[in-house]
């Protein structure tokens, strides 16, 4: 199913170099992996009040810049009902997502969180097999299975499921999925994406704030209030990074880089937050890392392939 948009976004822009292509993916994925930082600041809020109050903030940044930068893609899209569907879809996807992630940071899972974007290449890999028919290279099937053997490892000799770490990978993996199906421009795509969940977020805070259940709409503390509105502006402009850089670098060269975000996280809930690090977490990253070594590899073979013809 293709949906109608201009194939240049509506955007005047001249192109990037490849220099500021990879500086801007940089500046993405450093910030993504930076992300426990800020949302460790966030104390006393529950994890789904954090949430909702990122979904809501996210739409309206994400609004005014779409609205400013590409308003005719995003109003071409709002026309089409069923693309709609697909990004309500989306959007549910990105938010449980987040709200994982969020839950992880807060609950002080954050290596755990490390190892669902590890595990999230292969889990592509898995996904573009099942559901779009990709052929995997042999060292993409030992990838696969190396993850596996890691993640059932771990589940019996530490006796608990990394579910934090699959149910990451799988909801990321699957909302990438959706979105290059539809195949369209990230920026309008995301922000009806956070519209079509808005409403439900915001009726949780206000339905929140009126009962004896939980906190008002705002904590009564100044400084969480500002961060949970800045969440918006946080997640919007690593994605806008991200965007950009995609419009510069190879895919692959994108590959390389986003191993930035779960490595930086797993340095942060090592070394600042104190999290601990047994062997079963060794043994469980040797056996990803070593996928992703074949994944890596498996890329590399198939660009000099291409080269090659």
């Amino acid at each position: 199913m293709k949906y109608k948009h201009k194939a240049d976004g509506g955007s005047n822009h001249k192109k990037l170099s490849y220099n500021q292509g990879i500086v801007y993916a940089l500046g993405a994925y450093i910030a993504w992996g930076l992300f426990p930082v800020f949302w460790k600041a966030i104390t006393g809020v529950p994890a789904v009040n954090v949430l909702a109050h990122r979904i809501v903030w996210s739409f309206v940044f994400l609004l005014i810049w779409v609205l400013l930068t590409n308003r005719q893609t995003f109003i071409d899209y709002v026309k089409q009902p069923r693309l709609l569907l697909r990004l309500g879809l989306a959007g549910c996807l990105i938010s449980i997502n987040w709200g994982i992630y969020i839950y992880a940071v807060a609950s002080d899972h954050i290596v755990e969180a490390g190892l669902g974007y590890y595990i999230n290449p292969l889990v592509n890999v898995f996904l573009g097999y099942v559901f779009l028919k990709e052929r995997l290279a042999t060292m993409q099937k030992i990838a696969v299975v190396l993850a596996l053997i890691g993640v059932v490892y771990f589940t019996v000799s530490y006796g608990q499921f990394p579910w934090i770490s699959l149910l990451l990978a799988v909801s990321f993996g699957l909302y990438g999925l959706l979105k290059k199906k539809a195949n369209l421009e990230s920026m309008p795509a995301l922000t009806i994406e956070t519209m079509m969940v808005f409403p439900f977020a915001l009726a949780f805070l206000f339905y929140t704030a009126e009962s004896a259940m939980a906190i008002s709409f705002f904590p009564t503390s100044a400084v969480t209030s500002i961060l949970l509105i800045l969440g918006g502006l946080v997640t919007a402009i690593p994605l806008f990074w991200f965007g950009k850089s995609a419009q510069a670098i190879p895919l692959s060269t994108m590959g390389f880089i986003q191993y930035l975000n779960p490595t930086l996280q797993l340095l942060l809930g090592i070394f600042v937050y104190g999290e601990t690090f047994g062997v079963e977490y060794v043994i469980c990253f040797a056996f990803v890392w070593a996928g992703l070594i074949c994944y890596t590899i498996s890329i590399l073979k198939g660009k000099k392939v291409r080269i090659a013809k």
